[in-house]
Formats: structure tokens, C-alpha cells, sequence
């Protein structure tokens, strides 16, 4: 049988939304943030020309730097202030969370409460700005020798002040882009970070679109093959939305008590989801391949122009090996994803302090006895799940990289992407509902009150 709250969210209609005044202020922040963003892919770094670039661009199409653009949303093709993303705050988070693993010192920050958060929170903001300037380096030196080779020149005077002003715009780009994505986070809807990522993805949507059918009609891409390619993707989006939905219920069972029914005892489930870590294996994994591959790609260019040499081959071998199908980058995407899955499902799910909670409240599983043995049970079960949704995120986001290599798809089709989109939306729209819910919650009690008064 439905509970209240089941009936208050099933009722929940459009006509609602126009009374909801603070999610509509947060849906408008959250829009005008996100065009903002869009609106600085678009700024290019002082010293770049931007014609030279988009010629010299369209020449090296292919390979890791599509992957790179597409979570951009096209700024890494146009060179603009913010090329690098928000990839150097995520790979510092993913540094710093590690750490907090294995250094006692930060794992007691961490357990300050919001002090320590914050504490940690500012460490990563460094970390960010260290790698951000070590990629504007490469990005900016691989810049003047882009082209070198074609008789082109992407910079317009090469130099020191080039290079300098190069690495203090982009790292003030993604250090605007973690601004901005918190902005969001605490005054908008969803998770900033996550929203600038999909906003990107989304962007370079109707190019990747535009390429599938003009592909189609100039005949490189067979129309059979295009069905399939879109039924494929329709197949994609369904098996992620069951999968994220996908939960474990373990019965919980609390003491009997004394109600106007007689002595009855209180049951309740606690949900544990397939894909506990959600997105982020994928996107931490992705995230630590880009940077070593950036700074490889723009090295190997300035390495490229100036004679070679050994490095130059290793520079080129590297990237050979690391392009998207081959073996070895596959290999190391899936041993990623794997293992922030159950690296962040560790983070977000404590055993240990789940077990102490029902234990003082009173809540035991059937047939578990509470503390330790409960403690095993939770960690049994997250164990097992956690190897099925990380299965889940490797199969998603590999398939399609197969599926690109293996059929020759002349651009960009890439699981991980679209991974984030469905999960993101998924996510912006339960917080929507979540309002509205509450919302209607408030409206509900406004009425219970105006009438209690009229009673007295």
C-alpha cells in the first residue's frame, strides 16, 4: 500500500511548478550559470589566432583530443580560456580523496566535520592550481610548434610572455569553472561540477549529430549502420536508466512497541544501489588518462617541430598506444572505472558506522546479530553489488569505444558521455521533484494551520 508521501509525489503536477517561486530562482541561476560557461569556451587565450587554429584543428582530428574536446564542449578545439575544463580540479579531488586513504593525518581532518571539509576542500583548490599550470605549460609550449611542420603558426608571437600569459588565463579559467560549478551547487539545482561537465557534453551534441547524417548522405556512413548506431544509443539509454535504479532492499526490523493496533514491529528497508559510486569511476578514470595524455600530445608537437629525437618517439609511441580501441588504453579506462568503484563506493558507504547506527536505534537485520557480525553482512553484501555495477560501468563506457574502432565511425561516440548526460538528468530531475515535494509539503502545512486556527 502507497504511503502519504508516495500519493503527495504521484500528484505532483506542472501546476505546481508555477508556486514553486525558490526552484524557479534556482532553475534561472542555474541557467544563466551554465551560459556563462558556454559563453567563455568561446574566449580564446591572448595570443592565439584563432583562424590558424581552427585549420590546423580540422587537420589533426581524431584520437584522445576528440575526447578531451567533447567533455569541454569544443573549448580545447577552440583554445579558449577555459580548454582544460574543471579535469585539473577533478584529478586533484581524486589525489586528495586518495590521500585522505592512506595518510592517518588527513584521514583526522576529515573527521573535523565541516572544518576539516573545508580544510580538505582548500587543499584541492591548490592541487588544482598545480596541475592546471603544469598542462598550460605543455598546452602553451605544444601551441607554438602546432603546425610548425605545415607552415602554419597557431601563436601569433611565440615567446616567454606567450607562454606566462597562457598558463595564468587557463588557470584562471578552471579555477572560475570550480567557482562557478560550487555557485551552482548551493545556489542552483544539481551538482555544479556535473552540470558544467553535461552542459559540455550536450553542447558538442548537434555537431556529433550533424557528422552522423551527413555521413549518411555522402555515403561514408552505410544507412544501415546509422539505424543501428541510433538504436543502439535508445538501447544504451534504457539499460542505464534500469541500472541506476537498480537497488538492493536488506530488511531492517526495529522492536516491537505498543500502537493502537496492538504490539506490532516495525519494519523498514535500507536501499543499496547497483551502481553505488554513480558516475564518478568513469569520470576520475577518464580524468587521470587526460592529463598524462594532454601533456603527451602538446609535448610530442613542440618535441615534434624542433628535430625529435628519442623523446620524440616515446612522445609518439605513447600517444599510438593510448588512442581510443586500442588495447591498452581500453585496459587502463576498465582497470580505472573498476577501481574507483569500489574505491568511492568505500567512500560513500561506511559499514562500520552504519551497523553502530542501527545498533543504537535498535535495528537489527533477521538472522544477523547487531555490531559486528551486521558490520560483515553490509560489507558482504555492498562487495558483490559493487562488482556488478562496476561490470556495468566498464561494459558502458568501453562498448561504444569498441564500437568507434571496430566499425571505423568517422567521430566521437563515447559511453562515458553519454553515461553522464542520463546520470545527471536523472539526478536534476529527482532534486526538482524534491523540491516540489517539499513545496507541496509546506503548502499542505499552511493549510493544517490556517484551520487549527479557526478551530480555536
Amino acid at each position: 500500500m502507497a504511503s502519504a508521501a508516495d500519493n503527495l509525489a504521484t500528484s505532483i503536477s506542472l501546476s505546481k511548478f508555477g508556486k514553486a517561486t525558490e526552484l524557479k530562482k534556482r532553475l534561472w541561476f542555474t541557467l544563466g550559470a551554465l551560459i556563462i560557461f558556454r559563453m567563455l569556451s568561446y574566449v580564446p587565450l591572448p595570443g592565439v589566432d584563432p583562424t590558424q587554429l581552427n585549420l590546423l584543428a580540422q587537420q589533426t582530428q581524431g584520437g584522445v583530443m576528440d575526447f578531451f574536446n567533447t567533455f569541454s564542449g569544443g573549448a580545447l578545439e577552440r583554445m579558449s580560456i577555459i580548454a582544460l575544463g574543471v579535469m585539473p580540479y577533478i584529478t586533484a579531488s581524486i589525489v586528495v580523496q586518495l590521500a585522505t586513504s592512506l595518510s592517518p593525518q588527513l584521514a583526522a581532518i576529515k573527521k573535523e566535520g565541516e572544518s576539516g571539509r573545508k580544510r580538505l576542500n582548500q587543499y584541492t583548490r591548490y592541487g588544482t592550481v598545480g596541475l592546471t599550470a603544469i598542462q598550460g605549460w605543455f598546452i602553451a609550449v605544444g601551441l607554438e610548434a602546432f603546425g610548425a611542420s605545415a607552415g602554419a603558426q597557431a601563436v601569433v608571437e611565440p615567446g616567454m610572455v606567450f607562454r606566462i600569459g597562457a598558463v595564468i588565463s587557463l588557470i584562471g579559467g578552471t579555477m572560475f569553472l570550480m567557482w562557478l560549478g560550487e555557485q551552482i551547487t548551493s545556489r542552483g539545482i544539481g551538482n555544479g561540477i556535473s552540470l558544467i561537465i553535461m552542459a559540455g557534453i550536450v553542447a558538442h551534441l548537434p555537431t556529433t549529430l550533424v557528422q552522423l547524417f551527413e555521413g549518411s548522405r555522402t555515403g561514408t556512413v552505410d544507412p544501415v549502420r546509422l539505424i543501428g548506431i541510433i538504436v543502439a544509443i535508445a538501447a544504451l539509454v534504457l539499460f542505464i536508466c534500469f541500472m541506476e535504479r537498480a537497488q538492493r532492499r536488506i530488511l531492517i526490523q526495529y522492536p516491537k512497541r505498543q500502537t493502537a493496533r496492538g504490539v506490532q514491529a516495525e519494519r523498514s528497508h535500507l536501499p543499496l544501489k547497483i551502481n553505488t559510486a554513480g558516475v564518478i569511476p568513469p569520470i576520475f578514470a577518464s580524468s587521470l588518462l587526460l592529463m598524462p595524455l594532454t601533456i603527451s600530445q602538446f609535448a610530442g608537437q613542440s618535441v615534434g617541430a624542433s628535430g625529435g629525437g628519442w623523446w620524440n618517439d616515446a612522445m609518439i609511441g605513447l600517444n599510438q598506444y593510448l588512442t581510443h580501441g586500442s588495447p591498452v588504453y581500453m585496459a587502463l579506462y576498465a582497470a580505472g572505472i573498476i577501481f574507483f568503484s569500489f574505491f568511492y563506493t568505500a567512500v560513500v558507504f561506511n559499514p562500520e558506522e552504519t551497523a553502530e547506527n542501527l545498533k543504537r536505534y535498535g535495528g537489527f537485520i533477521p538472522g544477523i546479530r547487531p555490531g559486528k557480525n551486521t558490520e560483515a553482512y553490509f560489507d558482504y553484501v555492498l562487495t558483490r553489488i559493487t562488482v556488478i555495477g562496476a561490470a556495468y560501468l566498464t561494459i558502458i563506457c568501453l562498448l561504444p569505444e569498441y564500437l568507434v574502432s571496430a566499425l571505423s565511425i568517422p567521430f566521437y561516440l563515447g559511453g562515458t558521455s553519454l553515461l553522464i548526460v542520463v546520470n545527471v538528468t536523472m539526478d536534476t530531475v529527482t532534486q526538482i521533484q524534491s523540491h516540489l515535494l517539499a513545496h507541496q509539503y509546506g503548502d499542505l502545512i499552511k493549510k493544517a494551520k490556517l484551520k487549527g486556527g479557526r478551530v480555536r
